[in-house]
């Protein structure tokens, strides 16, 4: 009786500090949140406007997918974040927001994106390619003031990770310049 209530209180405490990890944040983790999800909407939708087009370089339409592939689960998962956290999950749709008014670095104003999206070929890739550096250097930014400012584990973690791939990214999207 005696290791069973044992066995229930310890399992009672360990799922309680589970949960309570999960709503371990502060405004920083939040802001870096919000303001991460469109950014890498507008990312994702710079993929989705390469990958349209035809007479692409193969290497410039595999960098689009991987950036796709990976930032439409992290887009899914701090919307879950701040779903737990009780705050407001920002929009994603493109088209219902103003890029023009969104103050943050590496954003494409509205006519970068339609530029982007007017162009073929091998104009569409260079763009697509000078975009992308730029907003990624905009994120790297946004995740650098997450690990230096933010609390909860799992988003500081994201944060590294999106500083560690997409600076690889954009070395690679740099010497992809350099070729083109």
């Amino acid at each position: 009786m005696t290791r069973t209530l044992i066995t229930v209180a310890l399992t009672a405490t360990a799922l309680t500090l589970a949960a309570c990890g999960g709503d371990d944040h502060n405004d920083a983790d939040v802001t870096f949140a919000q303001e991460m999800i469109p950014h890498h909407a507008q990312a994702v939708q710079m993929s989705d406007m390469l990958l349209a087009k035809d007479d692409v370089d193969p290497e410039v339409v595999d960098l689009a997918e991987q950036i796709k592939d990976a930032q439409a689960p992290e887009i899914e998962t701090m919307s879950g974040w701040l779903e737990q956290w009780g705050e407001d999950v920002p929009a994603t749709d493109m088209g219902s927001m103003d890029m023009d008014s969104m103050n943050m670095d590496g954003m494409m104003s509205s006519g970068d994106m339609s530029a982007l999206d007017d162009a073929e070929s091998t104009d569409a890739a260079q763009l697509f390619l000078e975009g992308m550096t730029e907003h990624h250097q905009g994120a790297i930014e946004m995740a650098e003031q997450e690990v230096e400012d933010g609390e909860a584990p799992e988003a500081i973690d994201l944060a590294e990770t999106i500083i560690d791939s997409q600076q690889a990214e954009i070395d690679e999207m740099e010497l992809l310049v350099d070729q083109g």
